[in-house]
């Protein structure tokens, strides 16, 4: 897994000793289930190099070439690896022996494979013996270094005795072919020139840890409770560090839907803290690990890791975990829940490819890759000329023109005509889009009106009838809609809806029917859906179309397919899919439990997203066995033991942990969108949390690609954003003062720069 490789700063990597020459193993126990020893790098140089962190050394092996020799690698390899690095502590067990052959061995263990799983590090014959007594005493000294925090200078030789371990070594074996290590449990193979860190035991305390339950909670019962080790990330490191080789995690009812989980090892209680959406839960069954984010007293953010024995004890603690966290969010029993919905639920967070994705042709993909290398080819010269100017800012003419009183808090993106409208308290700002891709001011639509002089503020904008009007909600006045006339930049009617329906949200009839001259829309309120007609005398709702619930359904989203099938989500966290107004859902989607503020669909139907406050919801919604296999839950409803399976986009605990540490404000996602288009393919997702937008690459998603996103951060928070419309390399930023186009392209990979680094502005 990427988050657990070492990354270093940029200051250089200072070497205390080398030894020159000699060969790496990775023994493995008698006992391993990963099979027989082999040799890593049969050419290798070892040293002892300095960290950017006062009191961190590092163990470094680097495979040594011959001439001629790298350049075969790069062409016939991709996978193998130039370097490993392991951090220097005395949990690794460091010790030096001889084989039967008289060459000198120093081993440490692999503390993220199988009990008794060597690092071997054979030194040539005719290796200088002072050399290697110093790289032995100096690997001493790091470690005394490391544990006690000061210098190992004064440190007599009685001191580091204590660290020289006596152990069993075990003779390598003789090489047989130069491979690349296998994976372990918390360690996934990376590209060349990338290093490879073993974590080590570590005290590290991030933030002020509380672990003393509130003294107005008591414990009704326990959940249940697993043994793991516990790991924390270190945001300076870039790594997760051993904390305890054994905790045991136990899941308390404390009554009222509120649980806690205390993390607790035989002589320390390490974390406690009711569980939360916020926690940011990630299950990874590849490495067994559970990770999650811990909020301290201080509101600093750090992001833990349990890393489990066995899939049977991660999945009975995932089972626990998850339902506490249903139940404190749906204020219901798990137990009473049906099995179908339970694994829904569990599903959901696993970081997995979704079983349930198409798979992808591979002439479908060469094609695409090929598209997307020619269409960057041909950017080339116009990105280098936008960005390489000046990277820390982005393009837009004139925005800074659109100002006054309020901030920009909503966006809409139009379709038919090259215009985007921001809105800013009771103005409407208008901007062109160029051909160059940038934004260019156009004009400010002054003192939004009812039509009987009332100003007021929208809460939602929707563009209508080829981008020719608006349709404006006013806060104050649920039952009623306005229509502005844009080409006179004046409200010129009010559309009563109903007495009784006071309007949650409303969105186009059909998904692309704002660029055509439809009148009609589609509207929901907090248990009911309806169509809108502006031509109706009187109330405006559609009787024939409008479907009702007795009880309170919540509904809080709703989208539309170019063929007019609706979903309509909810703040339960449940979605509904209906293939017309007026008759009751084909399929209703279980929730997980967050609810749902936002929602987009694929123009075919096929993808649904759900917006939640911690995450997003991708959701096939194509049946996949059965007599109805191939069409939608839109037409048809899913089988029983067939329900699409859910997909959680969420950001990696340690980038939530970073970001969080930087903005000192929990995961808030604004609406996510697909970008969209007449006959374009949904490729790309946007949405944005405080400063930064992200976006994933839907087929690295479908993949099961963790950290399938990149992310631009700004100096200010994001109220909105949205792909330019037939897009998807073009993004339109709103932030409360300001407003830009931004190419996708200067987004980034989350690192510890590119999470901390905002652009300044944008270009005005």
């Amino acid at each position: 897994m990427n988050f657990l490789k070492r990354v270093l700063g940029s200051s250089p990597k200072q070497e205390l000793v080398s030894i020159p020459s000699g060969r790496l193993y990775l023994s493995r126990s008698q006992n391993s289930v990963k099979g027989y020893s082999e040799c890593i790098f049969k050419d290798a140089v070892a040293a002892v190099r300095r960290t950017t962190t006062e009191f961190h050394y590092q163990i470094v092996v680097q495979r040594a070439y011959e001439e001629g020799e790298e350049q075969l690698e790069d062409e016939e390899d991709e996978e193998s690896f130039d370097e490993y690095t392991f951090l220097i502590d005395e949990a690794l067990h460091f010790r030096q022996s001889e084989s039967d052959e008289g060459q000198t061995i120093f081993a440490w263990k692999d503390l993220l494979g199988d009990p008794g799983d060597l690092y071997e590090f054979v030194c040539d014959d005719g290796t200088d013996t002072s050399v290697m007594k110093d790289f032995f005493h100096i690997v001493l000294q790091c470690q005394y270094e490391r544990k006690y925090s000061k210098s190992s200078k004064l440190a007599a030789d009685e001191e580091l005795s204590e660290f020289i371990y006596v152990g069993p070594t075990q003779s390598p074996p003789s090489p047989k072919v130069a491979g690349s290590p296998g994976r372990s449990a918390l360690t996934t193979p990376t590209r060349r020139r990338s290093s490879v860190q073993a974590a080590v035991p570590a005290p590290v305390t991030p933030g002020s840890v509380s672990t003393t339950m509130p003294e107005q909670y008591t414990v009704k019962s326990v959940l249940g409770s697993d043994e793991a080790e516990l790991h924390v990330f270190d945001a300076s490191m870039g790594v997760f560090l051993l904390q305890e080789a054994v905790v045991t995690a136990t899941v308390k009812d404390t009554d009222n839907w509120n649980y806690w989980l205390d993390v607790l090892s035989s002589n320390k209680h390490w974390l406690g803290f009711f569980i939360s959406p916020d926690i940011n839960p990630v299950f990874n069954y590849e490495h067994l690990s559970f990770i999650f984010n811990y909020y301290a007293d201080d509101g600093s953010a750090s992001s833990w890791l349990l890393h489990f024995k066995d899939a049977d004890t991660l999945e009975h603690f995932q089972e626990i975990l998850m339902r506490a966290l249903w139940e404190s969010l749906n204020q219901q029993s798990w137990i009473k829940t049906n099995y179908d919905e339970r694994d829904y639920v569990l599903q959901a967070f696993n970081d997995m490819t979704m079983e349930d994705a198409p798979p992808l042709e591979e002439e479908e993909e060469e094609e695409e890759e090929t598209e997307e290398f020619e269409d960057a080819g041909e950017e080339v010269q116009k990105d280098t000329e936008t960005y390489d100017e000046d990277e820390e800012y982005d393009d837009v003419l004139g925005s800074r023109a659109f100002q006054g009183e309020g901030k920009n808090s909503q966006l809409a993106v139009g379709y038919k005509h090259d215009r985007s409208f921001v809105v800013r308290g009771n103005k409407l700002g208008v901007f062109k889009h160029t051909p160059d891709n940038t934004l260019a001011f156009s004009t400010t639509i002054e003192n939004l009106r009812t039509p009987d002089g009332k100003a007021f503020s929208p809460a939602k904008v929707m563009l209508h009838a080829e981008d020719s009007s608006m349709i404006l909600q006013n806060p104050n006045k649920a039952n009623s809609l306005y229509s502005m006339d844009l080409e006179y930049g004046k409200i010129v009617d009010e559309w009563k809806i109903h007495d009784d329906v006071p309007v949650t949200s409303f969105t186009p009839s059909k998904k692309f029917a704002q660029m055509t001259s439809e009148p009609t829309f589609v509207g929901i309120s907090d248990n009911s859906l309806f169509r809108v007609d502006p031509r109706l005398a009187g109330d405006k709702l559609v009787d024939s179309e409008h479907q009702s619930y007795v009880t309170k359904s919540a509904f809080s989203a709703v989208a539309t397919t170019d063929m007019g099938h609706l979903a309509v989500a909810s703040a339960k966290g449940d979605i509904r899919l209906y293939d017309r107004l007026g008759i009751r859902a084909k399929t209703q989607i279980p929730a997980l439990g967050e609810a749902i503020i936002g929602l987009d669909v694929s123009a075919d139907g096929h993808w649904i997203l759900g917006t939640c406050k911690t995450y997003l919801l991708l959701i096939d919604a194509t049946i996949k066995d059965g007599k109805y296999a191939g069409q939608l839950g839109f037409q048809r409803s899913f089988g029983k033991d067939s329900k699409p399976r859910p997909k959680c986009l969420q950001l990696s605990p340690e980038h939530v942990a970073q970001m969080q540490a930087e903005t000192k404000q929990p995961l808030s996602f604004t609406q996510g969108h697909f970008n969209t288009g007449i006959n374009s393919k949904e490729t790309t997702i946007v949405s944005s949390s405080g400063p930064y937008v992200i976006t994933w690459n839907l087929k690295q998603v479908l993949k099961g690609e963790r950290n399938s996103y990149t992310i631009k951060r700004y100096a200010d928070r994001v109220t909105a954003d949205n792909f330019k419309f037939g897009s998807d390399k073009n993004v339109i930023v709103a932030l409360p003062d300001d407003v830009g186009m931004v190419n996708k392209r200067s987004f980034k990979k989350p690192t510890r720069e590119s999470i901390a680094t905002p652009v300044k502005a944008f270009r005005g």
